[in-house]
């Protein structure tokens, strides 16, 4: 690495890098070797860095926001001089391809970015009021310290997709980024110290000891938002949680997204566009495509295309040159998948590519595309992590619609046709937070991501993803 300094391997609380008794081993899901021992935080941890975040929020929220932006606009400047030491670290922490690293950083440098900008924009209004002897108006302010909990799949645009938007507001942030993972979240705290975001306002607690840390996290009375990324079993013991104090939330939790053929699409871009979302990251993201409807018109010319483009991917470690499918996380994730192929198969659906692991290591798993699918085999009811592409048949546009809704999960969906009255029709019925139309990848800054559901509540990203971490004061003034 050019920056030796982004190998952190303490925690960061309250300004100082802090030991801890235990520690924590980071491996390269691609070979398994370890990269690093890092401290183990502790329940103890979690509440002085809460503690930190608590005693410094009135002087950060206190700052102007031009003086929050030049700080903000620093830590971006400082992410984007590091981004190749950044995606390297990402890369070998995580597993996914240099390109697709990089690609991250980009992606997660831009929400600092655009947050430092959209922070001079927090507006209150002047309300015309009811009674001639009194005035009224609104304020938005920071709703005060902000605890996240971040996943493995995005280690770095996780936290900065959350922590901009809350520094930026004038809350203060504890973070536990998970612990396949925490190598890239002490990176963005070296960078984030250098760039003169005060001890306190940002903290970093990485801990295996999930069910205690997170305890504190939800029910500390001194935290008065938490926001999470990650399962919805996980995410609803977590409201339950968060319930006991009352807290504001945000919940970016599981999918299961529809990816829609109408027999008038471009086959061409809906196979980019399927290959885009399904198999980026090995098909570990959480808006990566599940169930691919396509019109029995057009099936077999889809599955063939597909199948070509999945043929091309060159599994390897993420740094090889020519890599651009890594492995999975851990071995639980390559058996999921493999189970969930399985079940498949025995009920009748065809494997056409893949269905095996790989000889590159334990967490490998082939790219894998599966037909005759039908609607109450796992593969149609359960979120896919992994490289599992799945194809249904359909016949109208109302049936596929009702297919595609019927799932406790709204996260995101796709939608490929040429007919703009159909693609207007079917976007509107989509019982979903995000639905892409002709595109696979659609995640942008100054757009709101979330989803409806059991996918999550609130909203990051854009301007929405701002109001996630304001108050807004009513002020009232009689005569």
């Amino acid at each position: 690495m050019n920056n030796s300094q982004l190998l952190q391997t303490k925690n960061y609380i309250d300004g100082q890098w802090c030991e801890s008794t235990g520690k924590l081993a980071v491996t390269d899901p691609a070979n398994g070797e370890l990269l690093a021992e890092i401290a183990d935080g502790s329940v103890a941890d979690a509440e002085r860095a809460v503690a930190a975040a608590h005693r410094v929020f009135p002087e950060w929220r206190s700052k102007t926001a031009a003086e929050r932006a030049a700080v903000l606009k620093r830590w971006y400047q400082l992410i984007v001089e590091n981004r190749e030491d950044l995606a390297r670290m990402l890369t070998l922490e995580q597993g996914k391809p240099l390109a697709e690293a990089l690609g991250e950083i980009d992606y997660g440098a831009s929400y600092i970015e655009w947050y430092a900008e959209e922070c001079r924009r927090a507006y209150g209004q002047t309300i015309p009021t009811h009674n001639p002897a009194m005035r009224l108006h609104t304020i938005r302010q920071p709703v005060g310290v902000v605890t996240c909990i971040t996943p493995w799949n995005f280690p770095n645009a996780m936290i900065t997709r959350k922590a901009a938007p809350a520094l930026a507001a004038g809350c203060t942030v504890v973070i536990k980024p998970a612990s396949e993972t925490p190598l890239s979240a002490l990176a963005l705290c070296a960078l984030a110290e250098e760039a003169g975001i005060p001890a306190g306002a940002l903290n970093v607690v990485a801990s295996k000891d999930s069910r205690g840390v997170g305890k504190v996290l939800t029910q500390d009375a001194r935290v008065a938002k938490f926001t999470f990324t990650g399962s919805t079993p996980v995410g609803k013991l977590l409201m339950e949680q968060c319930a006991s104090t009352v807290k504001k939330m945000s919940m970016e939790l599981g999918g299961n997204a529809p990816f829609i053929v109408f027999d008038d699409a471009d086959i061409d871009v809906a196979v980019t566009a399927c290959m885009a979302t399904k198999m980026r990251n090995a098909g570990q993201t959480c808006v990566s495509t599940n169930r691919i409807y396509v019109h029995e018109s057009v099936h077999d010319a889809f599955v063939s295309k597909l199948q070509a483009q999945m043929e091309t991917l060159q599994p390897g470690h993420g740094l090889e040159e020519g890599t651009n499918f890594g492995p999975l996380i851990y071995r639980r994730a390559v058996d999921q998948v493999h189970g969930l192929v399985e079940e498949a198969v025995a009920n009748g659906a065809r494997l056409l590519l893949g269905g095996d692991f790989l000889p590159h290591g334990e967490n490998y798993y082939a790219p894998t595309l599966l037909v005759d699918v039908h609607d109450e085999m796992r593969v149609a009811r359960e979120e896919i992590f992994g490289p599992l592409a799945v194809v249904q048949k359909f016949r109208d546009e109302d049936d596929v619609i009702r297919r595609a809704n019927d799932t406790p999960y709204g996260l995101a969906a796709y939608v490929m046709s040429e007919n703009i009255h159909r693609a207007n029709r079917v976007v509107e019925a989509l019982e979903y937070g995000m639905v892409a139309c002709n595109a696979g990848v659609f995640s942008t800054t100054v757009a709101p991501f979330g989803g409806c559901k059991e996918s999550g509540i609130g909203r990051e990203g854009g301007v929405e993803g701002m109001a996630e971490f304001y108050e807004t004061k009513y002020c009232c003034y009689g005569a």
